[in-house]
């Protein structure tokens, strides 16, 4: 597996990614991510013939972390039934649950990578010595192609949001 240092720090510390970055025009990885009620899913064939965005973030416990997925929850709300935005996170399902309880996010999928790390290797988002995942954003559009995607140089860096709905909108309309 393609191991690379220099990408990104964890506070002062710099970590080793592990795995590809992945580009627009690429073909998004399958991967498995466990549910919030532990059931393993194939999240790509779960969420088949819809655009995703796919938001991979270090932990939900974290304030930028608990704000971006709060912010691609409410703008969830004003997006066609045929965008599903996808949170992945390295916490354990039963902490995911108490925070999407607790923060009322509701129309985002918000899925575990902490038993396989497969969506952080196949993605290029796992830092290893921590065992979480990279901020990064994707859309995929509905034939699995990768058709935006950003990888945040500093983990306290949120994504832009008008270009990742942007993207996906634009994925919508070309399907």
């Amino acid at each position: 597996m393609l191991e690379r240092k220099g990408l990104i720090k964890f506070g002062d510390m710099d970590v080793t990614v592990v795995g590809p970055d992945i580009k627009p025009g690429d073909i998004a990885p399958e991967f498995t991510a466990t549910t919030q009620d532990w059931q393993h899913i194939n999240v790509l064939e779960a969420t088949k013939g819809k655009v995703r965005i796919l938001a991979a973030v270090p932990s939900l416990d974290t304030a930028v972390c608990d704000r971006e997925t709060r912010r691609f929850n409410q703008e969830a709300t004003n997006l066609d039934e045929d965008i599903v935005i996808v949170v992945i996170s390295a916490d354990l399902p039963f902490a995911q649950k108490r925070w999407c309880g607790a923060a009322g996010v509701d129309r985002v999928l918000v899925v575990s990578d902490h038993m396989d790390m497969d969506f952080g290797e196949k993605y290029g988002t796992l830092m290893k010595e921590v065992r979480l995942l990279r901020r990064a954003v994707f859309v995929v559009d509905r034939n699995n192609r990768v058709v935006y995607a950003d990888y945040m140089p500093r983990l306290v860096d949120e994504p832009n949001y008008e270009e990742v709905l942007a993207a996906a909108r634009e994925a919508l309309k070309n399907a």
